[in-house]
């Protein structure tokens, strides 16, 4: 089969390599896959590039975690009555060498889950560890129904997701901070209620937005850089839900401005959710597919052979929507 893999981590042009490998097999409790489209996470490029540790788990690593394809062959345990099946993948190489860079992959039967005809493979390749992040975050602890949610960085590929999710939940308003216009416009097309300049007074632009009302959950996709600012944000009781913070990965909390806000700080890793948690992820997201609600924002999509080009747009950033790759 046609893969791209790397047997070292370090730069994309310098370690990723393209080629023949051998197919896989279905074990036992598995599925075959034939892959379509795959995804190119942040996480895809960091633990590549070695952000996250220089060791090697497996001597050969084929990359990402999401992606999207058909069902073509089962393990034992597993219903032959899959194939055929229309699926997405999420966590496809989270603690195993085979990622979904490929034509063929096998994962746990859970971690391919049914996607409807109304999605196309690339639409399906978009969800995974974004959409199951953006729906945990606003459905742990206790939910967001009947609450003010602010999102930042609502044009990301997480707060897309969190934007249309915190309307299906029932949030009672839903606004997004942005870096610009192009970005204002995806998180108006997401249908946020209102959209702020992630550089303007955000806090005040919120009670203005909110009629003097403050924020209950925050869905933060850059902590270190915003928790002052959050804190000003957040009604007392409220909580801040933490999925990334790249600028400034050693935040420093202002611990009195938290106490008496009496704060709840979740830092969310879709990957160590718990099991039961991750079903009702899946099974929100599933929810919106069936009813063919749930948008998707594709920037650009790229072929497998040019994989280094697609890790190397991701971590440059600036991309306006999800960076795929269609496996032929």
């Amino acid at each position: 089969m046609r893969a791209a893999w790397f047997e070292a981590k370090g730069p994309a042009a310098k370690v990723l390599q393209l080629g023949e490998q051998p197919r896989p097999q279905a074990g036992p409790g598995e599925v075959l896959v034939r892959v379509h489209a795959s995804a190119v996470n942040p996480s895809d490029v960091k633990f590549r590039g070695g952000a996250r540790g220089l060791d090697m788990p497996f001597a050969r690593i084929i990359p990402h975690q999401d992606g999207a394809g058909e069902i073509i062959g089962t393990g034992p345990g597993v219903s032959p009555g899959r194939q055929g099946e229309r699926v997405w993948l999420y966590m496809s190489q989270w603690q195993r060498w085979q990622g979904t860079a490929a034509q063929y992959t096998v994962v746990p039967a859970a971690r391919a889950v049914e996607l409807p005809p109304t999605t196309s493979f690339l639409e399906g390749a978009c969800l995974g560890i974004p959409a199951l992040t953006a729906y945990r975050a606003l459905d742990c602890d206790g939910g967001v129904e009947g609450q003010n949610v602010l999102v930042q960085g609502g044009s990301g590929a997480v707060g897309f997701y969190a934007i249309q999710f915190a309307r299906r939940l029932g949030a009672r308003r839903v606004l997004a901070t942005v870096g610009g216009a192009k970005q204002r416009e995806i998180a108006l097309s997401a249908g946020a209620d209102a959209v702020i300049e992630r550089h303007a007074d955000v806090p005040a632009e919120l009670v203005a937005q909110l009629g003097g009302a403050a924020v209950d959950r925050i869905i933060e996709v850059a902590l270190g850089v915003n928790l002052t600012r959050d804190l000003e944000c957040l009604r007392a009781g409220g909580s801040i839900v933490a999925f990334s913070s790249d600028a400034e990965p050693r935040p420093v909390l202002p611990f009195g401005a938290a106490l008496y806000k009496d704060l709840r700080l979740r830092c969310l890793l879709i990957y160590l959710s718990p099991e039961v948690e991750l079903r009702r992820a899946i099974a929100g997201v599933s929810q919106a597919l069936q009813g063919n609600t749930l948008r998707h924002n594709i920037a650009q999509v790229f072929e497998l052979e040019e994989i280094v080009a697609a890790h190397e747009a991701q971590e440059r950033g600036g991309s306006l929507g999800k960076l795929l790759l269609r496996i032929p």
